[in-house]
């Protein structure tokens, strides 16, 4: 039997259930269709650690080992991982934030570890407050910023580095304040830690800027590490007696400095020489620290009024009789934190300066200025006291300015919130904001970068819209840490091309509508004014990448191509030329990633190879006339022959600069020679030419991806040097005469003036290179060479390269 419902019934129920419809569409969309942020549970500002913080608590919840009773587990954490690989790569995360997932087709990612290396091996140190994990773009600006860096390079599936961590952070919370803490994980940063010349884990350096680096070889316990730091924190505790205490405290007291002073009674507890040693190191430049012995210098303490043991601190001025005290503040704790904390609450605060001199004083000096809304604001981190004491080599000085006073003064400065900014000894036009991490190590690295680099704060007033200098501005939000961490990378470029090209940085949250003149859509944008032209920087973030681009835009090693240059340089190239030609779309995003990579490739093949691109949106019927079906197109034009039209496309899965040239070279006619052992040993051997030869196997991969590189060597060294090539596999005897033992390995021979040769492998010299690319192999062998046939007099040296990942045999 039905049930009839009036009009009003059927509409509201219909409502309902087209409602219902609704939200499980947009639950299902969201489930789909959530940004990797949303999946983290992150913000869009999130830090490194955060992330990987994030990750791990999701790791240990999601992972397909502790729900095996889902079929969706696998799916699930493929999506979390990815999101995770994504935003913790800065290059990625820049890609990700201004196309979204479609900006990452060529980084698909899809592998993750088991549960127990996210419990047990992930993010060791990533809970630890007094322990700072470090990565590749902050390592240096962190241990150069002036401070004492004692680092723990270790390996998260190294059994011995998990022995250690307990004692690590143990010993981190010991000397928090003392020196800082640092961890870089290996396994996340293998170039850093190649470059710092880790090859064992754990390995634990001592860091301080001007001085190399010390590596400890002691035992991991607590004890050990504290005696090792100690040897390198500056501390200095003097004895004070009668004889020397007015003279010693007044001489501080004239250079602005306090005293830590601890009168040591019989039958009352003091301060131990290691606590002693332990304030002095934490106060380095800020106060004095001494000891008094009450039992030896009783007048002395009688005269002070100390009857037991206590510590007080003298500052600048205090009053040193026993009637009056003023100034001096009695400390009842033992504790060196407690103590250190209690004294840099009491140390004076920067300098504040007012509207009406702030001028003058930026024009003369440089100065750290803190920004702030109102002269009782205190907000400030006690450490950063230590500010004027490790900028004192730099010349830097330390203020305070007040917005609320002079509202006026601080809006010409862009600031609009608390923050602080480095003015440069150029008066107020040249200046750079702060948008770090507000402590102490950040702050130092940003005042020493940006006194020595020429990058300003740039706004309305002053930007380079109608410059005839060419200028890079970097478009950028505060909140966006790819944005952050290109900043360093800027002032670094700077310096580089001071002269040729200035830089600036313009804050989109503040000046909205300037950046919504230039189609700013993402964060950081990176471009080039130069008058009427504007060229998008579409790289790495990083100095050299930068560079390189500007480079190119100065000395340009691709060919912008039409279809009249096309047919003029390329169909109807001369016989000996050839060309590498890409076929693009301006809104192809694969196009755009390839582009820096291509240029990057153009440099190193100048004079072997002609680069060329041609915009196909510009030239689309051309391109459909040339069978272009697809962005990018790559193809490689060879030499020409009796054929009407032939070139080679590219179809190779990497598009980086290095795959490309490894296959624009290999179409090249051979420009080593092929030795046999009779050849070998008639023109090397016995030959008067002098010769690089490479002894291979063919079925060796680094050979195989040496040889373009060998070939490149060949050519440059044409006319100098001969260039030949055995084949250990055919050969395998010459090359055993020859003492070879790896593949690929190079020799250099310089043939006897006065007698023939006959045993290849007696060489006097024989070095290894430890070089990760084959460009660097091959600007290493340039420079060899040339020491080798120029600089020296013996009349033979031979000198063997044992190429990185060689093959042993």
């Amino acid at each position: 039997m039905g049930v009839w419902l009036n009009k009003d019934d059927y509409v509201r129920d219909l409502k309902r259930v087209m409602l219902f419809f609704l939200v499980m569409y947009m639950a299902i969309l969201v489930g789909t269709d959530q940004d990797f942020y949303s999946l983290l549970g992150v913000s869009k500002t999130a830090s490194s650690r955060e992330i990987r913080q994030a990750f791990k608590k999701l790791a240990l919840k999601l992972h397909p080992d502790k729900n095996p009773n889902n079929p969706n587990a696998h799916s699930d954490f493929l999506k979390v991982n990815r999101a995770y690989e994504v935003l913790k790569d800065e290059d990625l995360r820049k890609k990700y934030d201004k196309y979204g997932e479609k900006g990452l087709a060529d980084n698909q990612g899809g592998q993750y570890e088991s549960w127990n290396y996210y419990r047990y091996d992930f993010g060791i140190y990533d809970d630890d407050p007094e322990i700072i994990t470090l990565d590749r773009r902050e390592f240096d600006a962190a241990v150069n910023s002036g401070e004492l860096w004692f680092v723990n390079f270790y390996s998260p599936g190294c059994s011995h580095c998990h022995d250690l961590a307990p004692t690590w952070r143990d010993f981190a919370k010991v000397v928090d304040g003392l020196l800082r803490i640092g961890a870089v994980n290996c396994g996340d940063d293998r170039m850093l830690c190649r470059m710092k010349g880790v090859n064992s884990y754990p390995s634990l350096f001592i860091f301080r800027s001007g001085m190399a680096a010390v590596k400890y070889h002691g035992d991991r316990s607590k004890e050990s590490l504290m005696n090792f730091a100690m040897q390198h924190v500056r501390s200095t505790v003097t004895e004070l007696w009668t004889g020397n205490f007015v003279n010693s405290i007044q001489t501080a007291f004239a250079a602005g400095i306090g005293w830590l002073i601890t009168f040591c009674s019989e039958g009352s507890d003091c301060l131990t020489s290691q606590t002693r040693l332990r304030l002095s190191g934490m106060l380095d430049g800020l106060v004095n620290v001494g000891w008094v012995d009450c039992a030896t210098q009783d007048n002395l303490c009688k005269s002070l009024d100390i009857t037991t043991s206590t510590t007080a601190y003298f500052p600048p001025g205090a009053t040193l009789n026993n009637k009056e005290k003023s100034g001096i503040l009695f400390l009842n704790s033992l504790d060196a934190k407690e103590i250190y904390l209690e004294i840099m609450h009491n140390l004076p605060d920067f300098e504040l300066l007012s509207a009406n001199s702030l001028q003058d004083r930026l024009a003369h000096h440089r100065w750290l200025l803190f920004f702030q809304f109102g002269q009782n604001e205190n907000s400030n981190d006690p450490e950063l006291k230590k500010l004027k004491t490790l900028l004192k080599n730099e010349h830097i000085q330390i203020g305070k300015f007040d917005c609320s006073s002079a509202p006026d003064v601080c809006s010409n400065f862009y600031v609009f919130q608390p923050c602080l900014a480095v003015f440069k000894g150029q008066g107020t036009k040249e200046f750079e904001i702060h948008h770090g991490k507000k402590i102490l190590y950040d702050i130092l690295a940003l005042a020493k970068e940006s006194v020595n680099s020429h990058v300003t704060t740039l706004g309305p007033q002053n930007f380079p819209a109608n410059e005839k200098e060419p200028w890079l501005v970097d478009f950028f939000a505060p909140w966006c840490p790819p944005c952050r961490a290109l900043l360093p990378e800027l002032r670094k470029a700077s310096k580089h091309l001071y002269g040729q090209l200035k830089f600036g940085t313009l804050d989109c949250t503040i000046h909205e509508g300037l950046c919504n003149m230039y189609n700013i859509q993402a964060y950081p944008t990176t471009v080039v004014f130069n008058q009427s032209n504007i060229h998008e920087y579409e790289g790495h973030h990083s100095a050299e990448q930068i560079l390189e681009f500007v480079e190119d835009l100065m000395n340009p090693s691709v060919i912008s191509l039409t279809p009249t240059t096309f047919n003029e340089l390329v169909k109807q190239r001369k016989h000996d030329e050839v060309w590498m030609v890409d076929f693009y779309s301006p809104w192809c995003h694969p196009c755009q990633i390839l582009m820096p990579e291509w240029k990057r490739m153009a440099r190193t093949l100048i004079g072997l190879i002609n680069v060329g691109s041609i915009d196909c949106q510009q030239y689309h019927s051309f391109c459909a006339q040339e069978n272009v079906r697809r962005y990018p197109e790559i193809r490689f034009f060879p030499q020409k022959s009796n054929k009407a039209y032939e070139y080679h496309s590219y179809n190779g899965w990497n598009r980086d600069a290095y795959s490309l040239r490894i296959w624009g070279l290999g179409f090249l006619p051979q420009a080593s020679i092929d030795l046999t052992p009779q050849t070998f040993n008639e023109k090397v051997l016995q030959g008067k030419n002098h010769w690089v030869v490479d002894f291979y196997a063919p079925w060796c991969g680094p050979c195989q991806n040496f040889a373009p590189e060998f070939e490149l060597l060949a050519r440059t060294l044409k006319g100098k040097v001969k260039a030949g090539k055995v084949d250990c596999q055919a050969y395998a005897q010459t090359c055993q005469k020859a003492g070879i033992r790896a593949y690929p390995t190079v020799r250099f021979s310089k043939i006897m003036r006065k007698e023939i040769r006959t045993n290849f492998n007696d060489v006097e010299n024989e070095e290894k290179i430890e070089k990760k690319s084959t460009d660097d192999i091959r600007r290493y062998l340039f420079r060899k060479l040339l020491i080798f046939l120029m600089g020296i007099n013996e009349p033979y040296l031979g000198l063997t390269v044992a190429l990185p990942e060689s093959v042993q045999h």
